[in-house]
């Protein structure tokens, strides 16, 4: 008959108590944060302003590792076959939803095969074109692409981003035709839009905002059905197409089987910094409105923004890759 020693010391080394006392004490190295896009681009700019706070927040350092490729599906694809202790976690993006709309299969599941641990903000979109273009409005975009069909071209971080669906709605609500151009993320469609080899970049407020503030580029309409306070001036979209607003996010996640009070403790850091003035005013200057929610909050979300994105691809016409 085991020793009651040798009972308590079975208990302790079981599976369940060893995961217990690991989220207890986690984290007890540096995190992991990976996000799949290009530098400098809005996910790497807002894993950089998280990873900072929460290192603080969690006595850990969180470093930063992009995985760009793929509209940020190879990053999703390596962290749910990571180790499930919370040491490795990620950046999701609306982008997330878009890809689970968009391609057929994926070599995971976008629900299922994650732990959700919180959203981080909500942004809208911009569409902006060079300060030296002809095209003062979105209406001049319209009538432009009426005249000539496919003549233009926009950016996108990739094809089946939610910027390549933001670009394709667009277009399908006017009832013209753009040229999509894919790029890898971060600030190369800036760049190119810059030097007139592209016509109109669609992106985020981080990559388009101190540009547009410059005067290097010009806003010409955001995805919001109010005008965002990070580029007060630039109208939105929906003044010359009622109704047109395409809402996107940002958010934690880790592997499906984190065990819950990690993700509880990650949740809590996230809230906390979230309400810090600093990281208020770092996500602001990015054009991003910092936004929390709880583990059951951002699953339910996300599940619900896959649907209304099957939906905008159905309208769209768009065939699924």
């Amino acid at each position: 008959m085991p020793t009651r020693r040798t009972a308590v010391a079975a208990i302790l080394s079981s599976p369940f108590v060893s995961r217990f006392a690991s989220a207890q004490t986690w984290p007890t190295r540096p995190v992991m944060l990976v996000h799949g896009f290009g530098a400098g681009g809005n996910a790497d700019s807002i894993s950089r302003v998280m990873a900072n706070a929460l290192s603080g927040e969690l006595g850990e350092q969180v470093v930063v590792e992009a995985k760009p490729g793929a509209g940020g599906n190879l990053a999703s694809e390596q962290v749910t076959r990571a180790q499930p202790d919370g040491h490795t976690i990620i950046l999701l993006t609306g982008g997330h939803a878009v890809s689970a709309a968009m391609y057929k299969s994926l070599r995971f599941k976008p629900v299922e095969d994650f732990a959700f641990v919180s959203l981080v903000a909500t942004f809208p979109f911009v569409i902006a074109t060079r300060a030296e273009s002809p095209l003062k409005t979105i209406g001049d975009v319209i009538e432009a692409a009426r005249k000539d069909p496919g003549k233009l071209t926009f950016s996108s971080v990739g094809f089946g981003s939610t910027q390549h669906l933001t670009g394709e709605l667009f277009a399908g609500t006017a009832g013209v035709k753009l040229t999509h151009v894919p790029y890898r993320g971060g600030m190369q469609p800036l760049s190119d839009l810059i030097s007139g080899r592209i016509d109109l970049v669609v992106d985020t407020i981080t990559v388009t905002g101190a540009a547009i503030r410059a005067g290097t580029i010009r806003g010409l309409g955001v995805t919001s059905p109010q005008p965002w306070p990070a580029l007060p001036d630039v109208p939105p979209i929906a003044g010359t197409l009622p109704g047109f607003q395409v809402p996107s996010w940002i958010g934690i996640a880790a592997p499906s089987a984190t065990p819950p009070a990690v993700v509880a403790k990650l949740n809590a850091a996230i809230a906390k910094v979230l309400q810090s003035d600093k990281v208020k005013e770092q996500l602001g200057f990015l054009g991003v409105k910092p936004e929390a929610t709880t583990p059951d909050g951002m699953r339910t979300f996300v599940a619900s923004e896959i649907e209304r994105w099957k939906g905008v691809v159905d309208k769209a016409g768009l065939e699924r890759i």
